[in-house]
């Protein structure tokens, strides 16, 4: 069966800036969501595993309702926590008790209210004893239990841990899904340029609009987790902020939202860089592309936006040209399949899971040390390696590392016991790597040559 992951559902909603992100990073227990004073920079809808409390459930942070400037982007914002409130089992609502009541709070509680689902009235900024007083002036709303607390300062975390578990749903203690959690799902993280149509071909995917898509460009700020199942795999789709060129950056928050990025391609199985196909690969394509090679992760590059192009071109573009053009550019990433289609019209996104099978089959192969050393030393036959200061390239016995199980996709790793192993060039690196791949392919995956020095034992 194909679907998202049942886990009880936790989310936490209220107006902008009253600590929304940093209540979610402190019962989750590391920053995840970006907490920065500029109001609504969580327009996502970013969701993490709480482990923290008596029993485990998914902890959903959401864009803030509300506030001044109405825009698509707002109203957006607005559809994806409501849709949030319908699918949660708790409610966490955040008030600011150093800004005090205000009329979006009376709105927001009355629409909470209308929801029929628990709700846990948590009053935040009560960062000294001296504030406690202020909690009183949210008595008027009528919601129970209400907590006061403080995000940036830790207080009154696990009392608020405590209230949450007493409203999860009883038939939720005994339940399979803990066990679902417990293993590692396969992490494909989603990157590219912004408004390349990440979230779209994520929320094609799952269809639910769990992450925000928008003309704007920019709109995911987070690296917002999404998990999913099909056919009894757990994934997490990773949605990336959009990475831009550093020196474009208009705002702190930019820059943390790219490193994030970054990161997260060093922390995914499998990572997927998004193309416009409107635009074909640019330079910051290649950037990005370059970042999944240095990190050797696996990858499928996806071109989007298929749509467009036929509905201007006709037939005189067809897919083939513009997988030969993909790889042309992306020449360094030759191993990555590449899958063109549209996020909008779901054409070909099915396919991204015959690739992601393809992927994992091959990263299980492996070539015996028979034939390893027969096609290494057929190669340094029928082409040697080059002199570098007077001396060449010796390989004496070669083996495929066996992997460790702490992934789910591992791309192969050869050792190779040699005279010395600063006389690889980069150019007969290639080489090598051609030829391994003529007995195996490994599609989608990196070759890790390590090179070891002839006395070091494997």
């Amino acid at each position: 069966m194909n679907g998202k992951i049942e886990m009880p559902n936790v989310a936490i909603v209220g107006r902008p800036n009253v600590g929304k992100s940093a209540v979610f990073n402190r019962l989750i227990g590391r920053k995840i969501a970006i907490v920065h004073d500029q109001p609504g920079i969580t327009r996502d809808r970013i969701s993490a595993r709480c482990t923290r409390g008596p029993r485990p459930f998914t902890l959903w942070d959401t864009g803030g309702v509300g506030g001044a400037g109405e825009s698509e982007l707002t109203g957006q914002v607005r559809r994806t926590v409501e849709e949030a409130i319908r699918e949660s089992d708790v409610l966490l609502f955040i008030v600011d008790a150093q800004h005090g009541l205000s009329p979006i709070d009376e709105e927001l509680a009355r629409r909470l209210r209308k929801s029929r689902k628990p709700i846990v009235l948590v009053i935040n900024k009560i960062d000294d004893s001296k504030h406690e007083n202020l909690a009183a002036d949210f008595a008027s709303l009528g919601l129970e239990p209400s907590l006061a607390i403080s995000a940036a300062h830790g207080r009154g975390t696990q009392e608020l841990l405590g209230a949450i578990d007493q409203l999860l749903p009883a038939s939720t203690i005994h339940d399979s899904p803990v066990t679902i959690h417990d293993s590692s799902p396969l992490a494909l993280a989603v990157i590219g340029r912004p408004n390349v149509g990440k979230s779209s071909l994520i929320n094609s995917i799952v269809r639910s609009e769990r992450a925000i898509v928008s003309e704007l460009p920019g709109t995911t700020r987070d690296a917002v987790d999404i998990y999913y199942e099909r056919d009894a795999e757990q994934l997490v789709f990773i949605d990336t902020a959009g990475i831009r060129r550093r020196g474009k950056h208009s705002s702190s928050v930019e820059v943390v939202s790219v490193m994030r990025a970054e990161r997260s391609v060093r922390r995914a199985d499998l990572c997927r860089p998004i193309v416009d196909a409107t635009s074909g690969v640019t330079a910051q394509d290649k950037r990005i592309a370059g970042l999944v090679q240095k990190a050797r992760r696996a990858a499928v590059v996806v071109v989007n936006k298929f749509d467009i192009v036929k509905s201007k071109g006709g037939a005189k573009i067809t897919i083939n040209q513009i997988v030969a053009t993909t790889r042309e550019r992306l020449f360094f990433l030759d191993y990555a399949p590449v899958l063109v289609g549209s996020a909008l019209t779901g054409q070909h996104v099915e396919k991204l899971f015959g690739l992601i099978k393809r992927v994992r089959a091959a990263a299980r192969v492996r070539i015996g040390t028979g034939v390893l050393n027969r096609v290494l030393r057929a190669a340094f036959a029928a082409n040697p390696p080059p002199m570098i200061s007077g001396r060449r390239l010796k390989l004496f016995y070669a083996t495929q590392a066996t992997g460790t199980k702490d992934r789910p996709i591992q791309p192969p790793e050869f050792v190779l016991f040699v005279n010395e192993p600063r006389l690889l060039s980069e150019t007969y690196h290639r080489y090598l790597d051609a030829r391994i791949r003529e007995t195996e392919p490994y599609t989608g995956l990196p070759i890790i040559l390590t090179l070891r020095p002839r006395s070091e034992k494997l």
